[in-house]
């Protein structure tokens, strides 16, 4: 077992979170979009929201693979939406 796996294992005991629910790579993958197609600061804050989103039943299933598209196309939405503007 590697430290992200041991460190995975005894979060998920310490808050009654099911391991097998868990699918670290689809979360490392959104993080690393929103971390280089953003900025590194909304790398977290993504996964902490998409969490409490998931947490109170109102995330749709496909919402890491959205939100990795949105960041992964940050700066041609950010130029379109500065064209409406």
């Amino acid at each position: 077992m590697n430290v992200l796996e041991e460190w995975t294992a005894l979060v998920c005991r310490e808050l009654g979170v099911d391991p097998e629910r868990v699918d670290r790579k689809a979360v490392l993958d959104l993080t690393r979009d929103v971390a280089h197609g953003v900025t590194r600061p909304a790398a977290p804050l993504t996964a902490y929201l998409v969490g409490l989103a998931q947490g109170t039943g109102t995330a749709p299933q496909d919402a890491v693979e959205r939100l990795s598209a949105m960041a992964r196309n940050w700066e041609q939405a950010t130029t379109e939406t500065m064209k409406d503007a």
